[in-house]
């Protein structure tokens, strides 16, 4: 049976759509589900970023740079496996409503542009969201051929970077 099957990802079912009981039924699902923000029914990765964005300005009030570093290192290792554990339960290789990958993703972007304006945040989301959802190369390479917790997780990353490589040529110029 190939892995791509549904049934080979969660054996004796088919893919699940995760609602609020999935979310509260493991702690990785909270994390993996943006605390809620993957359930919408409505761009739930967008709603993510959104998540990841209003997120990064509490957090920010908290924590320095090498806060951020811990976190952001602890984030990546543990979303592989939150990830995939998800994607394993709901029957989906890569299910839409998983947006962790997301929120780490864009936590790193707004990082490593601030200090920004609102407009240079809003134009930072823009561009993340172009990029994690048209997935231009190099980032649909890395969407088709890495698969698992560190595929849901590699393809956000790149998007990130790409959005940081744009950002820094503007900047540039």
């Amino acid at each position: 049976m190939s892995t791509d099957h549904p049934a080979a990802i969660n054996p004796g079912s088919g893919p699940r759509r995760p609602n609020s009981r999935f979310l509260l039924s493991h702690p990785a699902h909270l994390f993996s589900l943006g605390f809620g923000t993957g359930l919408s029914s409505f761009a739930p990765g967008t709603v993510g970023t959104l998540f990841g964005w209003a997120s990064y300005l509490v957090l920010n009030l908290y924590l320095t740079v090498t806060g951020w570093a811990v976190l952001i290192a602890a984030s990546i290792i543990g979303g592989i496996w939150i990830c995939s554990f998800t994607a394993r339960k709901l029957g989906v290789q890569d299910p839409s409503a998983v947006v962790w990958d997301e929120i780490v993703a864009f936590w790193i972007v707004l990082l490593l542009i601030t200090p920004a304006s609102f407009v240079g945040q809003l134009v930072a989301f823009v561009l993340f969201r172009f990029f994690d959802a048209v997935k231009p190369p190099p980032i649909s390479y890395f969407d088709r051929t890495v698969k698992g917790g560190l595929g849901i997780m590699l393809d956000d990353l790149v998007a990130a970077f790409c959005t940081l490589l744009v950002i820094a040529l503007w900047r540039s110029i």
